[in-house]
């Protein structure tokens, strides 16, 4: 049954099938969830398996093993820096969380958890960032009814935790 669901919890807390690394386009170690995840996967792991790959493109994603993690797999989502929404940001945003989706089907995952891609220090309006998330990931269903995908957002903020159900119970009902 697929279903979209947001939780106030760290995304390494997460136990489910795959969990969505906010990458940068050269797989590297960062700060803020990158650097999380990289800590709790084993940071020496989890970076000789992304230099084996060296680069995800802007919108799109890479998979690795999820090594010390609960998760089975790290998706690395690559979204865009916002720089005004002029510069295809919102279609590379909705790339970064299809592309996701698709490798964690691919991979026979039935759950996958993502942190709100780009709206940290990319700078992505976190209401925008929303929408975009919430309209990859019901289309993403659409396209695949017989996905059998239970998404969660894990968020460690109650004002965009707030935010998040906010949208998605305004996209849930125009559907």
């Amino acid at each position: 049954m697929n279903s979209i669901k947001i939780q106030k919890i760290g995304i390494t807390d997460l136990d489910t099938d795959a969990i969505v690394n906010a990458a940068n386009e050269g797989l590297w170690a960062g700060g803020g969830v990158c650097g999380a995840i990289f800590r709790a996967a084993g940071h020496a792991k989890l970076q000789a398996a992304c230099d084996v790959i060296g680069h995800c493109d802007t919108g799109s994603a890479v998979i690795t093993p999820g090594f010390d993690l609960k998760s089975k797999y790290i998706i690395h989502a690559v979204g865009p820096v916002w720089r005004g929404g002029n510069n295809r940001e919102p279609q590379l945003l909705y790339g970064a969380y299809y592309k996701s989706l698709e490798l964690a089907v691919e991979n026979g995952c039935h759950s996958i958890g993502f942190p709100l891609i780009s709206a940290g220090i990319f700078g992505y309006p976190k209401d925008k960032a929303w929408r975009k998330a919430i309209q990859a990931c019901n289309d993403f269903f659409k396209k695949n009814p017989d996905a059998d995908l239970k998404i969660i957002f894990a968020v460690l903020d109650d004002s965009i935790l707030e935010l998040g159900q906010q949208t998605l119970d305004e996209t849930a009902s125009q559907n």
